[in-house]
């Protein structure tokens, strides 16, 4: 099936041919005709599952270009996934001439966002606590919203942001258009469609149709082993990624430092971050710089990774549904996925919980053999440059890439991922080119500026 039965514009149509859509996938095949035709829709959506698209395209092709006025607002729980929408939604947006998708996240000053809104937007993008900073400050209006998507809502809840989600919905049109998208359907979610939505059409997506081919393991080990079981985990399957996740963030500061020790290359993501400290982290992590993320379960959902070839439980789930969350991280676009769980005697109840859930025994492995693995650490295929020049001082990724492959003279295929953020870049760098893109970068010129670099 193609995207031509939904009757989308032939520039959105064309747009999606070049950014490799060529079928839509299940949630987006049963999401997007009633998106389209303004209905109310409440759809049940994993991560990864291309549900952005599924409310994206609708939103794109109903905007009025020439309404420099905000006409659309998506809400989402976390900065990471916020980030995430609002690069696809501009992706999206090519189709059509002058849209303009704001951020408005915390964690960063207020007043450039302030000073953004003041010049116009079509569709914001935000976390529910800053949209209604903006809204009390009285410099965002949502007078002329047609639509409002609540992404991941049963995160938002899960979060405390249920009293903001309705504060901001009071704020709109009552003829307006609201999507739900959720991963599951609590009791507080359907409360809330009740109160919010006019008859929404229900979508669900069989999870069994495109079941991942996840192998989950699980391990009996004391906890004062649960380090040593990472690191032979990390030994034994040497993953280019993996995301260990625990359960505090001191949890995952203590393991962080125990990793490195080592000789891993392993970074903290967790809610005590700056906003600079946790872009940098994730930055790294997704070009391949640094081989290990140990998060907490904010991290489980909304981070844009493609390949993920093992996710480490460092202790079970506080619950079967977040477990499920955390090991659907791996084992996604048809790439074959491992989970390995550490569970010490006294959590037990935990995975007698989980086999209740699914109806089906875990598989348990060999403690023994596991921990006899030698340690050998995985070495990052990349490296990361730090520029001190991003999207407002005019710096391009073209600009980064000529630097590099011109004056520091490294060949094209040597330079990865490039993210420009605000007020600064980063760029990949293959390990054994990094050093002379370093050296020759400080010397030489980007845009004609001498810009300071470092390692991120």
């Amino acid at each position: 099936m193609s995207f031509k039965p939904f009757g989308l514009s032939p520039s959105m149509l064309h747009n999606l041919s070049q950014l490799g859509f060529s079928q839509p996938t299940d949630i987006q095949a049963a999401a997007l005709p009633p998106c389209l035709a303004g209905q109310d829709v409440i759809a049940m959506a994993r991560t990864g599952s291309g549900k952005t698209a599924a409310f994206g395209i609708g939103l794109i092709e109903a905007l009025k270009p020439r309404l420099f006025a905000v006409q659309a607002v998506v809400l989402c729980p976390t900065r990471e996934l916020a980030d995430q929408v609002t690069k696809s939604l501009r992706e999206l947006a090519r189709a059509r001439d002058n849209i303009k998708v704001l951020t408005l996240c915390g964690g960063v000053p207020i007043g450039p966002q302030i000073g953004s809104l003041s010049h116009g937007a079509h569709i914001v993008v935000g976390t529910p606590g800053r949209v209604q900073d903006h809204l009390r400050k009285g410099t965002l209006t949502l007078e002329k919203i047609t639509t409002v998507v609540l992404d991941e809502a049963d995160r938002m809840l899960d979060m405390g942001f249920q009293e903001a989600v309705e504060d901001i919905l009071s704020h709109t049109p009552d003829g307006r258009q609201t999507l739900m998208f959720s991963a599951t359907w609590p009791q507080p979610i359907r409360e809330l469609s009740g109160r919010y939505q006019k008859d929404p059409v229900d979508v669900r997506v069989a999870a069994g149709d495109d079941r991942p081919d996840i192998e989950e393991l699980f391990y009996e080990i004391p906890a004062s082993d649960t380090d040593r079981g990472i690191m032979a985990a990390l030994s034994r399957w040497q993953p280019a990624s993996c995301i260990v996740f625990c359960s505090t963030k001191q949890q995952c500061d203590d393991t962080v430092e125990t990793l490195r020790a080592h000789g891993f290359s392993a970074l903290a993501l967790h809610g005590d971050l700056e906003q600079r400290e946790r872009d940098s982290v994730l930055v790294r992590f997704g070009n391949q710089s640094c081989a290990v993320l140990v998060a907490t379960d904010v991290a489980a959902r909304g981070l844009d990774i493609k390949a993920l070839p093992l996710v480490i439980n460092a202790e079970p789930a506080r619950d079967p549904e977040v477990h499920t969350h955390r090991v659907g991280r791996t084992g996604r676009a048809g790439e074959p996925g491992r989970a390995i769980t550490f569970c010490t005697p006294a959590k037990g109840h935990k995975i007698t919980q989980l086999e209740k859930a699914r109806g089906e025994t875990v598989t348990w492995g060999d403690s023994d053999e596991l921990m006899a693995t030698p340690e050998q650490p995985v070495v990052p295929a990349m490296q990361t440059l730090c520029i001190a020049g991003g999207r407002k001082d005019k710096v391009r990724p073209g600009d980064i890439l000529g630097a590099l492959t011109g004056d520091a003279g490294l060949p094209g295929d040597a330079v990865g991922k490039i993210d420009r953020f605000e007020f600064q870049s980063f760029v990949a760098v293959e390990r054994s080119q990094a050093g002379k893109a370093l050296k020759r970068l400080e010397k030489g010129k980007i845009k004609g500026r001498r810009i300071p670099v470092r390692f991120a």
